[in-house]
């Protein structure tokens, strides 16, 4: 039978035959976030975890609000740079690099059979790429 692009993805991920309507548990290959990752690291910091399990899966470029339009988009991206020094979060792209789909695209992140999970509507887009 004739597996969607997405069965055959999640199918990858799960080491298993998967179909429409089923529910798998899968590890995205990388996780996309931009300057909202500081309303993210304020639930993160209530959680009481101490680091983030895999920092390498992460990449947060800032793009959305740049340069920062006030005081608190300031702060935001504080707050951002700070948790991604504390985490040793690698894949950090600060307001010069670019628009985040633009530049996760361009460094190598969207690639055929990757599962990416993305806080923006627009992460469908590396579907473009096999991802």
């Amino acid at each position: 039978m004739r597996k969607t692009f997405s069965e055959k993805i999640l199918g990858l991920k799960a080491q298993k035959d998967v179909q429409a309507g089923e529910v798998v548990t899968v590890s995205p290959d990388y996780i996309l976030s931009h300057d909202n990752s500081a309303a993210i690291i304020k639930e993160f910091l209530k959680l009481g975890v101490k680091d983030v399990k895999s920092p390498q899966k992460l990449v947060i470029i800032l793009d959305h609000v740049v340069p920062a339009a006030s005081e608190k988009h300031a702060l935001n991206h504080k707050t951002i740079r700070e948790f991604v020094s504390a985490q040793k979060i690698q894949n950090f792209f600060d307001i010069p690099s670019g628009i985040c789909h633009q530049v996760f695209s361009e460094n190598g992140f969207a690639l055929p059979g990757k599962l990416i999970l993305g806080a923006d509507s627009h992460t469908t887009s590396y579907g473009a790429f096999g991802a």
